[in-house]
């Protein structure tokens, strides 16, 4: 497992995304998550992405169970906006409370580090959240802060921010206006870009069709239009049967030997402003099958050309802030 560098710490570039430990992707058993987060270490998977509001924290529960008496612990990132607060009362009294109770189920004295979880536009452009995380991390709370965004307008406000740790985005080969709108300046001020949803809610692992069906606990049957949340985290935005169609033309230029979910996985990871890739899984056997993917060598210069000719033909579709 290679590793890339975040806020001073060197992480694996191929991370797991803890939203299915919480909540929104069916149920997972005790067991399977246990699994899950047994396969990643196997794996050297040493980054990890949570947030206080996946299950009410029983993501970071689960997290802090798995880990806990260990000495050698993975770089832990939680999130908080959601769970309390939202959509604009994000006082000091209230953060600190947030990050005290991630720490308590994460098991730590200080968090690794805490992102602002897709809080609105307004409320980063006024700054003031900014300031209170710096205060957090100035009492020893926090080691690191950042954000997580919907849209690169918000991804360019939070840039500017003074000790901006990292910023986590979705980027992946139907969601690609990141390259051009923000990977330079974020290359130039060295905060480390996370990226989430790399498969777009497994379109791009490319076994979901226009007909597959998801539970009902699943945020792929109850927010496909936005019901539930901003519907860019549901299938990049698209409707499933667009998606679907899409992920099928791709499927002439996927190289011998290699799946669709490593073809999705490998095209972020060429990326060099890019610091780690934080892929799902509800299986241990994914979590395997996605860190392979940082031994692969880089896609082709002709297949980069032709993937991001191709996002000319999924642009249109994408619903919500891109």
């Amino acid at each position: 497992m290679h590793t890339r560098t975040l806020g001073g710490a060197a992480i694996s570039e191929v991370g797991l995304g803890a939203w299915q430990l919480g909540a929104d992707w069916g149920d997972i058993p005790d067991a399977t998550a246990t699994g899950i987060l047994t396969a990643a270490d196997d794996a050297g998977v040493t980054f990890i992405d949570t947030a206080d509001v996946y299950g009410a924290g029983r993501s970071e529960a689960r997290i802090g169970a798995h880990y806990a008496g260990r000495s050698a612990r993975p770089v832990i990132a939680t999130k908080l906006g959601r769970l309390h607060g939202y959509p604009d009362g994000y006082t000091l009294p209230l953060l600190r409370r947030c990050c005290e109770d991630s720490a308590r189920r994460l098991g730590v004295e200080a968090l690794d580090l805490t992102q602002l979880h897709c809080v609105p536009t307004a409320v980063l452009a006024d700054g003031a959240v900014f300031d209170t995380l710096r205060q957090l991390k100035s009492e020893g709370l926090i080691q690191r802060f950042g954000a997580s965004v919907e849209s690169t307008e918000e991804a360019r406000i939070c840039l500017e921010q003074p000790g901006l740790s990292s910023l986590q985005i979705i980027f992946n080969v139907f969601r690609q206006r990141p390259i051009a709108d923000i990977f330079d300046r974020a290359k130039e001020l060295g905060v480390a870009l996370i990226v989430r949803l790399p498969l777009a809610s497994g379109l791009l692992a490319g076994r979901i069709t226009a007909d597959t069906t998801f539970p009902e606990s699943d945020h792929r049957s109850y927010n496909r239009d936005g019901a539930a949340f901003h519907v860019g985290e549901t299938f990049n935005g698209l409707p499933l049967d667009v998606g679907a169609a899409l992920v099928d033309g791709l499927r002439p230029m996927l190289p011998e030997g290699i799946t669709m979910a490593q073809l999705a996985l490998r095209f972020i990871l060429d990326h060099d402003a890019v610091t780690t890739v934080i892929p799902g899984a509800s299986r241990p056997a994914q979590v395997t099958a996605n860190a392979t993917v940082s031994a692969l060598p880089p896609l082709s210069a002709a297949l980069h050309r032709d993937l991001s000719s191709y996002f000319e033909q999924v642009a249109p579709h994408l619903r919500g802030q891109r």
